[in-house]
């Protein structure tokens, strides 16, 4: 699989007319080597794929990075990587601009002042956005793992245990079950905090007459699922039960409708048209949805301004939400895959509201 990313890149290079491309990010170089490790550069040219890092990752590398040539650099990373540029003849080198500290282009420009160094933007994150089996299978883990987590800490909420412990209780759950982890940041926020989109679990307890919202996922060998779903404590009004129901018709509205060849703005509106229709519109500020894999947020998007294409392989969210200050919030997120006939929905935990 590595071999053929290789490929694709290099056809990239190619069209953009340079040498070689230098990859920094740490989710690209993974996608382009198998590396996990923390630290290390890959220059793929024509005729070489190499993976440069420093001594503690010498042997990790050896053994993820098989289809790479695997060297070590010395103190001055970008010192070893333009001499190895130079022996193959490298005159013209893509650069991954927006990924590079102010620092580190300074030290790169001065490594390599007989080499052009091209600003590039997004190579490797467009070949990304179209997910292989390999990548589809595990996401498709990685949103099981979620659902049986959910399924597992809806008896651990109830009035008087915090938000904290509840983002504990999910993190611990997924681990067992076979994720390397939660990803980081995950939000629980009940009553008045379930209108912060990005409530990150607090010391506030949860309280009868509450909302609250749960946003998490699973990471599984460096993908991520990222679910939301949102619960009752006590018995919902009709107010919440209004706010509730817009944003359901709204989520599962959207995955009806969603398939390749819309672009970002059609996608967002498939949601957002049912929520203004509900007189909730100025309560919904966010996009409906985002591409997701090695990161949380990936380049497909759904919203108003998004130009974003969808295309079979594209794993994204559908994740329309209403945000009442004073009041509370809800928000209802789903993963799905873009197939050539529409979509495939990889998460399962319930949609219609459960009151606890």
């Amino acid at each position: 699989m590595t071999r053929a990313r290789i490929s694709r890149l290099r056809s990239v290079v190619q069209e953009k007319g340079f040498d070689a491309i230098l990859i920094s990010h740490g989710p690209n170089r993974r996608y382009v080597s198998a590396f996990t490790g923390t630290s290390g550069y890959v220059l793929v040219s024509q005729e070489e794929a190499l993976l440069m890092t420093d001594f503690r990752y010498l042997s990790q590398a050896t053994d993820q990075a098989a289809a790479l040539t695997v060297a070590l650099h010395g103190m001055e990373p970008f010192e070893s990587i333009a001499d190895y540029a130079r022996s193959l003849g490298i005159r013209s080198l893509g650069v991954e601009a927006k990924h590079l500290s102010l620092s580190q282009a300074h030290a790169l420009q001065a490594a390599m002042a007989d080499i052009e160094c091209v600003p590039t933007e997004d190579i490797v994150e467009k070949l990304r956005n179209v997910k292989d089996e390999d990548e589809v299978k595990t996401l498709r883990e990685a949103a099981r793992i979620s659902d049986v987590a959910f399924a597992e800490v809806l008896n651990v909420i109830r009035p008087g245990v915090s938000e904290r412990r509840i983002a504990a209780e999910l993190e611990y759950r997924m681990r067992l079950l076979g994720a390397d982890c939660g990803w980081p940041g995950i939000i629980v926020a009940s009553g008045y905090r379930s209108a912060l989109p990005h409530g990150v679990a607090s010391d506030k307890e949860v309280g009868r007459g509450e909302f609250v919202t749960l946003d998490f996922g699973a990471i599984v060998n460096g993908y991520m699922s990222d679910v939301t779903r949102t619960v009752f404590v006590g018995e919902p009004n009709e107010r919440h039960l209004s706010v509730y129901a817009a944003v359901l018709d709204a989520n599962e509205a959207a995955i009806r409708g969603l398939r390749p060849g819309m672009n970002g703005k059609q996608g967002d509106a498939l949601g957002r048209d049912i929520i203004d229709s509900r007189g909730f519109g100025s309560y919904f500020g966010h996009g409906l949805g985002h591409g997701i894999g090695l990161e949380i947020h990936e380049q497909v998007r759904l919203s108003k301004e998004s130009d974003s294409v969808l295309e079979p392989g594209n794993v994204l969210t559908v994740e329309p939400g209403i945000y009442i200050p004073g009041f509370g919030g809800v928000r209802i997120e789903d993963d799905v895959l873009i197939t050539a006939g529409g979509v495939e929905v990889l998460t399962s935990s319930p949609k219609q509201l459960i009151a606890l």
